[in-house]
């Protein structure tokens, strides 16, 4: 990916300064940039990855991204009438659906951004502009450690205060305007320009997960078998001690190669005393599954999405997908689509009612019984065409399919009332003349 990028920056004629340039310059740094500078802060490890060897913390990331990943982005707009339309004849909207550069696809690119804003707190993309006037721009994931936050306080490159980016890669220097990067950042955020990675919020939390991870696995390499006290009268130097606990030790955990397990073998005037130490007394379990709840609180994932089944049921299994869009993608969903419109799509395809909206019905697509029903009752009632009813069952379209529809037994609402209301001396089709309940005359006749 370096020479791909690389090869990408080389033919740019952007602005490049090095490090001593831009301190020249007397630029004012962003206090909260990355995960990197907030480690070397408070002394942690900034190479430290280890929050995506916890299952829970793992599981959340993926379910995340994965999401995104399978949510088409699609270029709307606004008709004249107030209706809206996919515009999928235009040039942008193969980028945000198909393919936004040329090795990679949309699903991969927006859950790799998606990845760098969870893990990461921030995620850039440039756009690096197209090669001829017209033609869409073409989108590039900034890689997490290769730029830095720059806040032009000074006003030194222009008369109005921005955000710059400043990419190093293969020995350049690339310094991008905050309207030609596109920058998803996690909620949390301590200046307002750059976020802070969830992880770091829950350091405490995944470490102890980690921790009784470890203990788990060290359980399973010593064969399952607690810590034992060993009682002897000898009188034994401590090298003959330390090679006996090691005898003692392979046969509890059958590394002998002669396949002896389950017996242990004592001198006479020696005994083996296991400790009992029961996971359960500790309410290990427990305090895992706990760990684990509030982990995935913290990313908005529902128990049942980390494989905890206690109160799920499959027929509330649609709700519970619904109460997750809700809940924890609809926030998401609209960052992805602000921030896009308002740095993607140029002034005036935005004038013109374009827009960048999630395809969410991916997400929430029902069975095939309950899509049927819905589009029977959206046909109906004159809100869809047939066709696009057809379009959401994957069937091509028909010639008479785009014709409102609705049911005979319904009228304006503007007309309700007009077949009650008779001026003086005219009748109703019943003979029924005005002010006289009844048919006939006044004897009823």
């Amino acid at each position: 990916m370096g020479k791909i990028m690389d090869a990408a920056l080389r033919p740019l004629g952007y602005v490049r300064n090095d490090a001593e340039v831009l301190k020249e310059l007397g630029w004012a740094r962003s206090e909260d940039v990355g995960w990197e500078d907030l480690a070397k802060f408070w002394g942690l490890d900034p190479d430290d990855r280890g929050a995506m060897n916890e299952a829970t913390y793992y599981t959340c990331v993926k379910i995340l991204c994965e999401t995104m990943g399978k949510l088409p982005l699609r270029l709307m707009q606004w008709e004249s009438n107030g209706g809206v339309r996919t515009a999928r004849d235009h040039p942008y909207y193969n980028v945000l659906a198909v393919r936004p550069n040329p090795y990679c696809t949309a699903s991969s690119f927006w859950s790799r951004v998606e990845y760098d804003r969870i893990n990461h707190g921030n995620a850039v993309v440039w756009k690096q502009p197209g090669r001829r006037i017209g033609d869409p721009p073409v989108l590039w994931q900034v890689p997490e450690g290769e730029y830095d936050i720059w806040w032009d306080d000074a006003r030194r490159l222009a008369d109005v205060p921005d955000i710059y980016y400043r990419w190093s890669h293969g020995g350049r220097t690339l310094v991008l305007k905050s309207s030609e990067v596109m920058h998803f950042r996690w909620f949390d955020s301590a200046d307002g320009v750059s976020g802070v990675p969830l992880r770091q919020r829950l350091k405490g939390l995944i470490d102890g997960a980690l921790g009784a991870q470890g203990f788990q696995n060290k359980l399973i390499d010593s064969g399952l078998t607690a810590k034992a006290v060993l009682q002897y009268t000898a009188s034994l130097s401590d090298d003959s001690v330390g090679i006996f606990k090691r005898s003692l030790d392979q046969y509890a955990k059958g590394e002998f190669s002669d396949g002896t397990m389950n017996i242990m073998p004592l001198p006479i005037g020696m005994s083996l005393q296991p400790l009992n130490m029961k996971l359960s007394d500790s309410q290990f379990e427990e305090l895992k599954k706990y760990s684990a709840y509030q982990i995935a609180a913290a990313f908005g994932i529902k128990p049942q999405q980390i494989n905890d089944m206690t109160k799920q049921s499959y027929a509330s299994s649609q709700a519970q997908q619904e109460a997750f869009y809700q809940d924890t993608m609809l926030y998401i969903l609209r960052t992805y689509e602000d921030e896009i419109t308002w740095k993607l799509l140029t002034p005036d395809m935005v004038s013109d009612g374009y827009f960048v909206q999630a395809d969410t019905s991916v997400m929430l697509r029902s069975d095939f019984a309950t899509t049927v029903k819905a589009n029977k009752e959206a046909i109906e009632s004159g809100q869809m065409f047939p066709n696009e009813a057809r379009y959401r069952l994957n069937l091509p379209a028909v010639p008479e399919g785009n014709t409102l529809l609705c049911n005979g037994n319904m009228i304006p609402v503007s007309m309700a009332g007009v077949q009650y209301a008779r001026g003086d001396g005219d009748s109703d089709d019943s003979g029924n003349r005005d002010g006289d309940g009844e048919g006939g005359d006044e004897d009823g006749e």
